[in-house]
């Protein structure tokens, strides 16, 4: 139910981060619930997943996944750039992540 609750928090994050992209350029009630709602949901769901996981795990897979998929989004939909080294450092995000549970 832990790792449920991680998910939810890094995907509600992103909802947060967009939010604010979006709140920055153009302040509007929607864009500023997205911003507000997006990172209070991805806390309290974070703040959940401490009754199931160690608080290391879980702070760092939430943040590797945010980080993960703030990344992926804005090349998707934002246009950021697709590189060879930001793909590269992307997937170091995941190693690394991926690296702190297998050994824990």
């Amino acid at each position: 139910m832990g790792w449920i609750y991680v998910i939810a928090a890094a995907c509600f994050e992103i909802v947060g981060v967009v939010g604010l992209s979006r709140f920055s350029k153009r302040k509007t009630w929607l864009n500023g619930f997205l911003f507000v709602s997006g990172f209070a949901a991805s806390f309290i769901l974070l703040y959940a997943s401490l009754q199931y996981l160690q608080l290391s795990i879980a702070y760092t897979v939430w943040v590797g996944l945010g980080t993960s998929l703030a990344v992926v989004i804005n090349m998707l939909f934002f246009g950021e750039s697709k590189s060879v080294m930001r793909i590269a450092s992307l997937v170091l995000i995941v190693v690394g992540v991926t690296g702190l549970k297998a050994v824990s």
